[in-house]
């Protein structure tokens, strides 16, 4: 099961001994009760990124995207399409060491993609972005959930930054956990009426008990090498079209 990475408020007390810290509490609380009112984990995401672009400072464009151990990467969300060509340049190269370093650490940065010491991304600096703030939001062995906030001008994202993106990125995390727990109950919900529904025709038509219809249902799913719940829902169409 992918992990969640919590961070203890108390690694950033010091965000909260100002009236700026107290500002920073109000909009990370009603970033939360946000994304806890989405409908699905793709909601969630969606309104992740648009959150990040009031949340962390310096931010101008924000994605979230899947990086695989096998050099894969997909976009799940995005502000602006630039967000999209940026990981379109780095598909293939998840394992520059930028993209490296989130597979054992919590944040990467990238000071100036211009840079020519070695640590900057001429790629993304053809597009125009100079700073790249990333932090992990679920992470295995083989695979990355990643937010990614994106800035013209060079060195945008501070440590300041980098603290308010963890703290803003364990508030998605458990909104992402509970909203894929919601979509799964929910699945499972409907899952158990369609066969609840299919065992109901097959005794009707089989003149046969729950027991034996039920029994009969995984019978056909396992010799045709088909799902439960895709052979119920076919039962059911077919009763329906009839």
């Amino acid at each position: 099961m992918p992990k969640r990475f919590v961070v203890a408020a108390s690694e950033f007390s010091e965000l909260f001994r100002s009236d700026t810290g107290f500002e920073l509490a109000e909009g990370l609380t009603a970033a939360a009760q946000q994304l806890h009112q989405t409908s699905s984990p793709n909601a969630t995401l969606h309104t992740a990124v648009r959150l990040a672009m009031h949340i962390l400072p310096g931010v101008e464009y924000a994605g979230i995207s899947v990086i695989e151990s096998e050099a894969r990467r997909q976009t799940l969300a995005w502000t602006d399409e630039v967000v999209r060509s940026a990981d379109e340049l780095n598909a293939g190269r998840e394992h520059h060491p930028y993209w490296n370093r989130l597979w054992t650490a919590p944040v990467a940065r990238i000071e100036d993609s211009a840079a020519a010491d070695g640590e900057g991304d001429l790629a993304l600096s053809g597009l125009g972005l100079r700073s790249v703030l990333s932090l992990r939001l679920r992470a295995d062995r083989r695979r990355l959930t990643v937010l990614t906030a994106y800035a013209r001008a060079p060195r945008a994202f501070d440590e300041s930054a980098t603290r308010i993106g963890r703290l803003f990125t364990a508030h998605v995390g458990i909104a992402l956990d509970s909203a894929t727990l919601r979509e799964q109950l929910t699945e499972a919900m409907r899952t158990r009426d369609l066969i609840g529904q299919a065992t109901g025709i097959l005794m009707e038509r089989l003149d046969i008990d729950a027991s034996e219809s039920f029994a009969s249902l995984v019978r056909t799913s396992q010799r045709e090498n088909v799902k439960l719940r895709d052979l119920a829902r076919r039962i059911v169409d077919a009763s329906e079209g009839e």
